[in-house]
């Protein structure tokens, strides 16, 4: 690369920063003509190329980007006091490179229309209407996890294999697709990730690769939660960036799946989601409500809660905190809590479609 090219991608870095940055303030046009107009283009191709391949090519790359950084820097270590101009060039290009991949790949669907104004839904909710809500999913989460095990005090395992569990993704985005067009989903590239002690390490589920549209599940996670963890992934991978947003639509998908597992999956998460706004809001009806909840369900939120205890670290705490600033950075104000605010979605998408009878 010549020096003439280095500098001119270097130049572009703030032009790119203060192009997206307009751009964040026209939500309608990144919905169109990227959301609904580039992206999906890219994003098929991607998982065309990648999805047929049964391990993670995103994994590899950041294994051989990784190797390539450390041999990096071991090579100009001793060189920065001479060359430091030299390095500090080498090391903003590859960022601005980084920088402008990651938002032509993926990263501008965090400036595209929030859902709930393209479901044409309401933003608040009452606490009764919350409550209501919130008793209904309980109700239904029993009738499933009774359903399943004939015993209101056992927990539910699930009886596939990991693969198994994969491949019936696809029949609740179809079933759920038939009633909301915009959700619709072809070529599957969900996979397991290599670094799934990695993830564990960091308190993570799973993530999508921007740089090939793979998504990634922490293998070591309790199996009952593959089932929405897999779908939200996927949620990621059709465009839909606000983690709040993929957890309604992972929710939606593992709920209208055929599968009782999957609709176990949802009905739990969503039970989960929903006890503990209730908590924040009123903490009598939340014991009033949590006494209602059979205990085999209760013991799957204790297994969730046993497996992230056993993998507490010092590091833990320094993973979240960037994610939280990553998110921040990238138009969602609420950081890593906006994963709670799809009781938001759900409720207020329950009242204009009844979606727990």
């Amino acid at each position: 690369m010549t020096k003439r090219t280095k500098l001119l991608i270097a130049v572009s870095f703030p032009i790119q920063f203060i192009a997206i940055k307009i751009l964040a303030s026209y939500p309608a046009f990144v919905e169109t003509y990227y959301s609904n107009g580039l992206y999906p283009i890219i994003s098929k191709i991607f998982r065309v190329i990648f999805g047929w391949i049964p391990f993670s090519m995103g994994d590899i790359f950041y294994t051989i980007a990784g190797i390539l950084i450390i041999r990096y820097i071991y090579k100009n270590f001793r060189l920065f006091r001479t060359e430091f101009k030299r390095i500090l060039l080498d090391t903003y290009i590859v960022i601005t490179i980084t920088y402008f991949a990651f938002h032509l790949l993926w990263g501008m669907n965090y400036y595209r229309l929030p859902l709930y104004k393209s479901l044409e839904l309401d933003r608040k909710y009452s606490t009764e209407e919350l409550v209501n809500f919130t008793e209904r999913v309980i109700a239904k989460a029993n009738t499933i996890q009774y359903q399943i095990t004939q015993n209101d005090t056992v927990k539910v395992e699930i009886p596939y294999k990991t693969s198994e569990i994969l491949d019936k993704t696809g029949n609740g985005y179809e079933n759920f697709s038939a009633k909301q067009p915009q959700f619709t989903f072809t070529h599957r590239s969900l996979k397991t990730s290599l670094y799934s002690s990695f993830l564990t390490v960091m308190g993570f589920s799973g993530y999508i690769n921007p740089f090939t549209n793979e998504a990634q599940i922490n293998r070591k996670i309790p199996v009952y939660k593959f089932p929405v963890t897999a779908s939200h992934e996927e949620a990621h991978q059709i465009g839909f960036s606000a983690e709040n947003e993929a957890n309604f639509i992972g929710c939606m998908a593992a709920l209208h799946n055929d599968d009782i597992y999957f609709q176990y999956g949802a009905y739990n998460f969503m039970a989960w989601h929903c006890l503990r706004e209730v908590h924040n809001r009123n903490p009598e009806e939340y014991e009033r409500l949590k006494l209602t909840l059979h205990s085999g369900i209760q013991k799957n939120y204790d297994e969730v809660r046993a497996f992230w205890t056993s993998h507490k670290n010092p590091l833990k705490p320094m993973f979240k905190f960037t994610f939280d600033q990553f998110l921040k950075a990238n138009n969602q104000s609420g950081g890593i809590l906006s994963y709670s605010y799809v009781v938001s979605l759900l409720v207020n998408y329950d009242k204009k479609h009844t979606l727990v009878p």
